[in-house]
């Protein structure tokens, strides 16, 4: 495993709807390049915040200007039309959140921060495209039910996230995700592991909108909360938004579970088929984006 680049991201650690107010903005925030990556894993998403760990303020880490634009607006990378560029740089902000915050707010308060740092100006439209429907497939779902959660113990802090050890392939070759730290993904020798305990067919569609390039939308009729775990090839797959889509479906007559390669696993679409009981199916739809107007490669200084 020596030199294996390895991805580890937080997906579910923070969540970014629509913005409910265009005021509020961070009391203080301070925006460096990251540092380039190694070959562990690291941490990369948006940390802490209202609701988390350190409410008094938010780390986003090793995030692209693409990243941090959808994460404002509460879009997919999809859904962003902007230049390419965005890609290219990452940056981890460390911003102090003003007392009473509420989480609907964070949004706004990174819309703020990008139009000031970096003169961000957007606007919204539509366009047309394909989407997909998350279905049953026709033997039925392969779901394991989740358990309830136990109530947090009152006065208790929460425990603080455990560093990430070296990292572990399985048996067949596939990362192998450290425990006890809730949802993720990983990516190494061409394959990828996802983990999320807890979820909702609804929410599980709309974290597969960012694997395969387009929104998803549940269309399983199942109400129940799942541990969902996928294992599948990462050939052709972008980390965090690289412009790289997965694999689409196979053609009709080839079977869905057809891979890349000799050595690889099965793709995305044959592994939510195969070892989930569930199905994309392909449409066309209009699809919302966020345009990007103007925005500078280089933030002001902190």
């Amino acid at each position: 495993m020596r030199g294996a680049i390895v991805l580890l991201m937080c997906v579910g650690g923070w969540v970014f709807g629509q913005p409910v107010d265009s005021q509020p903005a961070f009391e203080v925030a301070t925006i460096k390049p990251s540092p380039p990556p190694g070959t562990g894993p690291r941490p990369v998403g948006a940390f802490g915040g209202p609701g988390r760990g350190d409410p008094s303020r938010v780390n986003f880490q090793f995030l692209s200007l693409a990243n941090l634009v959808t994460l404002a607006y509460g879009v997919n990378l999809y859904q962003l039309t902007a230049p390419s560029w965005l890609d290219t740089e990452r940056f981890d902000i460390t911003a102090k959140i003003p007392d009473g915050a509420t989480p609907d707010q964070v949004p706004s308060m990174l819309q703020n921060l990008l139009a000031e740092r970096f003169h961000l100006a957007v606007h919204r439209d539509k366009k047309e495209g394909t989407v997909y429907e998350l279905v049953v497939g026709k033997n039925g779902p392969k779901l394991k039910e989740s358990a309830e959660e136990p109530a947090p113990k009152e006065g208790l802090p929460p425990s603080p996230p455990r560093p990430p050890g070296p990292p572990k392939l399985d048996a067949n070759g596939f990362p192998v995700l450290p425990a006890g730290r809730g949802p993720g993904m990983m990516m190494m020798n061409g394959n990828a592991t996802m983990r999320f305990p807890q979820a909702s067919m609804e929410m599980f569609a709309r974290m597969l909108s960012n694997q395969v390039w387009a929104p998803v939308t549940d269309a399983t009729g199942l109400k129940g909360k799942y541990d969902v775990s996928l294992h599948f090839a990462a050939a052709g797959m972008g980390f965090m938004g690289a412009p790289l889509p997965p694999l689409p479906p196979p053609p009709p007559g080839v079977p869905v579970a057809s891979t890349p390669g000799d050595d690889a696993g099965p793709t995305l679409f044959g592994a939510i088929q195969e070892q989930l009981g569930l199905k994309l199916e392909q449409k066309k739809g209009m699809i919302d984006i966020i345009v990007v107007d103007h925005i500078d490669k280089v933030p002001t200084e902190n």
